[in-house]
C-alpha cells in the first residue's frame, strides 16, 4: 500500500520483487477479524494542505514530470519535501490526526473492528467505540537522524502483538 515515500513505484518494480499492491483501504480477514488497513492520509481531514499535495504528486502529469528530471534534482526535491514535512508533523497547532468520525465511518461500512494505519507516526492503540479501536505504526526511519525505529504488528488469534524490528 503506497504511502508518501513510495507511491511512484510501478507496477514492473513490484511484479519482479513480487509484491503485490494493496488498494488503500484494504481488508485483512484473519482469525476471525476484519481488520481495515490503510495508509491514513485520507482520514487527516483537518490537514488540509496535506491533502492538497497529496492530490498534487498522485496525478499522473505531476508524476511524469517529476520522473523526467535528473536523479540529482528529484532526490534534492525528496530531501527538501521531507523536511517540510518533519517541519509540518513538529508543530502540534498544524499537526491533524486521523478524523475519528471519518475512521468509524469507514469501519463501520466494511464492518471491521480494528483500523491499522500509520502516516500520524504516533504509535499507539485508540478506542473509537465499544470494541473498536484504531493501532497507529510508526514511520520508519532506519538511516536517518535520530533513533531508528520500525515498528510493525502481529495479528494472531489472540490479537496484535507490535513487534520492533531490530534496528
Amino acid at each position: 500500500m503506497p504511502g508518501n515515500r513510495d507511491f511512484l513505484l510501478g507496477s514492473e518494480l513490484l511484479g519482479a520483487c513480487g509484491v503485490a499492491l494493496l488498494d488503500d483501504p484494504t481488508v485483512l480477514q484473519a482469525h476471525g477479524r476484519r481488520v481495515l488497513l490503510s495508509h491514513g492520509d485520507q482520514l487527516c481531514l483537518a490537514d488540509v494542505e496535506y491533502l492538497h499535495f497529496r492530490a498534487q504528486v498522485r496525478q499522473p502529469a505531476w508524476q511524469a514530470d517529476f520522473l523526467t528530471r535528473s536523479l540529482r534534482e528529484r532526490l534534492d526535491l525528496a530531501r527538501a519535501m521531507r523536511h517540510a514535512s518533519r517541519q509540518h508533523q513538529s508543530d502540534p497547532v498544524v499537526w491533524a490526526d486521523v478524523d475519528p468520525a471519518a475512521a468509524l465511518a469507514w469501519m463501520r461500512e466494511t464492518q471491521c473492528s480494528d483500523l491499522v494505519h500509520g502516516h500520524t507516526h504516533r504509535p499507539g492503540r485508540h478506542e473509537l467505540a465499544p470494541g473498536l479501536q484504531r493501532l497507529v505504526l510508526s514511520d520508519w526511519e532506519v538511516d536517518g537522524p535520530g533513533d531508528a525505529r520500525a515498528q510493525a504488528l502481529r495479528l494472531s488469534r489472540t490479537g496484535f502483538e507490535p513487534m520492533n524490528l531490530g534496528v
